[in-house]
């Protein structure tokens, strides 16, 4: 089993490797977003919706869609054809926690760019979404191929729940300020770092 300084090793390790992809990401967001044109026929709500939704479709094929074709080659392949035969090589480990993985942010990065897109205003920042759209299917191959190397290495696609969660804090500061102003805004924003420092107090 391993012993306190064993894990504390690889969390360094994995703090190091999500420092590094952060700092790619960013780039490479931001290297997209001058690079796309603008998209055009986005003036109503409903349009940018239906961007929001090509990108949550291309997403999900290339991310979630992938993980379960990878698990069930897997099965049809080797003793794990019975899932309930206890049968469970590492590789198929692995590839059922980046499943589980994608699965939950996926559903706070579609959220994030529905909102998101609802609130941008012009062909411009529109190059917003297919921008992070690309950017978060990449950290969540590197999620995954990191996973395989070592469970530190997994912080290499650190950045996708990033995303996600900057997203979802926009949109949410931008309903805070419909309903109240600057001041909804930063209630909203408070609120939420309240909770992450209830929770990094109750696990340190």
């Amino acid at each position: 089993m391993p012993s306190k300084a064993d894990w504390r090793v690889q969390r360094r390790s994995g703090m190091a490797a999500i420092a590094i992809a952060m700092v790619v990401s960013l780039v490479l967001w931001f290297a997209l977003y001058r690079v796309l044109p603008p998209l055009t026929g986005v003036g109503s709500v409903g349009a940018k919706l239906l961007i929001a939704l090509k990108c949550t479709a291309v997403a999900t094929l290339f991310c979630l869609v992938a993980g379960i074709e990878a698990i069930a080659h897997e099965r049809l392949q080797s003793n794990a054809f019975d899932p309930l035969a206890g049968h469970q090589t590492k590789r198929l480990a692995v590839n059922q926690r980046y499943l589980q993985n994608t699965l939950e942010q996926l559903v706070v990065f579609a959220v994030g760019l529905f909102g998101l897109a609802a609130y941008l205003d012009s062909g411009e920042t529109m190059r917003a979404l297919p921008a992070t759209t690309a950017v978060w299917t990449l950290n969540r191959y590197a999620f995954w191929i990191g996973y395989h190397r070592s469970a530190a290495m997994r912080g290499l696609g650190a950045p996708s729940m990033a995303i996600g969660l900057v997203m979802l804090i926009y949109v949410v500061a931008r309903i805070g300020e419909d309903l109240a102003g600057t001041a909804g805004a930063a209630i909203a924003i408070l609120a939420f770092l309240a909770i992450e420092a209830m929770l990094f107090w109750k696990t340190r």
